[in-house]
């Protein structure tokens, strides 16, 4: 059972960096024991901590605030989720590739491999950071590619790509208990395809690079998946798939996600660009992505590996 005006505060840090303790919750949760603490408990002890309480009329926000105070100085995440009861656990991913399930941005690396590195890196971060429209600014970093042997993306893929701590864990877990995961990128499919097999996503979507004669011709395929197709494949796997847009997760780093981010039942910015972490609900920047596991209210030993 659960409040209808129950909140959950999370505390989580990187799996391989612990940092929580049973003095830092003391504390916390002594601080917030004005705010009607319902329950308090470890989700895995040194890295994610859990007190649920009833929200005041600013639904929690001093209390994010307080907890805030105690971890300063402290690669903690602090977030606030509504208690959902079972709906608190989602049944849709949709996930972005480059910078939130990879380390990498692939185009990036695709231009470092032949000296363009500086020049597309510069477009990339603007793009994700919402200064230049997106669209546009993929067209003109696949179009200095033109000409790079398509054997290139096969080097890419191999030597430079890795995948972001806890990307397998939170993909199996979900699965396991009956969550369809997609991962949508406005990367490249070339990339996608292989990053979504082999962290086990049920589908996958991205852009086409178009390859003539074994060579890039410095054009994408249209339409660009960019924002709304982001936003508009939420829905669309939701509609499909019959479940509501309350129980979907979004995750992402970049200005294109933040459509997605927004329409999502929890929507989660990932190690995101400043305009993409003002702008949603739950942010983290310092815990890997088992976190959102830990958002969900999973408990470690319940995670696949």
């Amino acid at each position: 059972m659960t409040d209808s005006n129950g909140q959950i505060l999370i505390a989580t840090c990187a799996h391989d960096a612990p940092c929580l303790n049973r003095t830092l919750t003391d504390t916390m949760a002594r601080l917030l024991a004005k705010d009607a603490v319902i329950d308090q408990r470890w989700l895995c002890e040194g890295e994610a901590w859990e007190l649920k309480f009833v929200a005041q009329a600013d639904g929690g926000a001093h209390v994010k605030k307080q907890a805030k105070t105690a971890t300063i100085g402290l690669p903690v995440d602090i977030n606030i989720v509504p208690d959902e009861g079972p709906r608190r656990r989602k049944r849709l991913l949709l996930a972005d590739m480059d910078s939130t399930i990879i380390q990498q941005e692939c185009i990036d690396e695709l231009a470092d491999a032949v000296g363009l590195g500086d020049e597309v890196a510069s477009i990339t971060e603007r793009a994700m950071q919402g200064e230049l429209n997106f669209d546009e600014s993929l067209r003109t970093r696949v179009a200095l590619l033109k000409g790079l042997s398509s054997d290139v993306l096969e080097a890419v893929l191999g030597t430079r790509i890795s995948l972001m701590p806890g990307a397998r864990t939170l993909v199996e877990t979900m699965k396991e208990h009956g969550a369809f995961c997609a991962l949508v990128s406005g990367g490249f499919t070339i990339f996608a395809g292989r990053v979504a097999e082999v962290v086990g996503f049920d589908d996958h979507q991205a852009n086409v690079l178009e390859i003539a004669d074994g060579t890039l011709s410095g054009r994408v395929v249209e339409p660009i998946l960019g924002q709304e197709g982001k936003r508009d494949a939420l829905t669309r796997f939701a509609k499909e798939l019959n479940i509501p847009l309350g129980d979907t997760l979004a995750v992402g780093d970049g200005a294109n996600d933040l459509g997605m981010i927004a329409a999502a039942g929890l929507g989660v910015a990932f190690r995101a660009k400043p305009v993409v972490a003002s702008a949603a609900r739950v942010s983290l920047n310092h815990s890997d992505l088992r976190a959102l596991l830990y958002l969900q209210g999973y408990g470690r030993e319940e995670f696949s590996s």
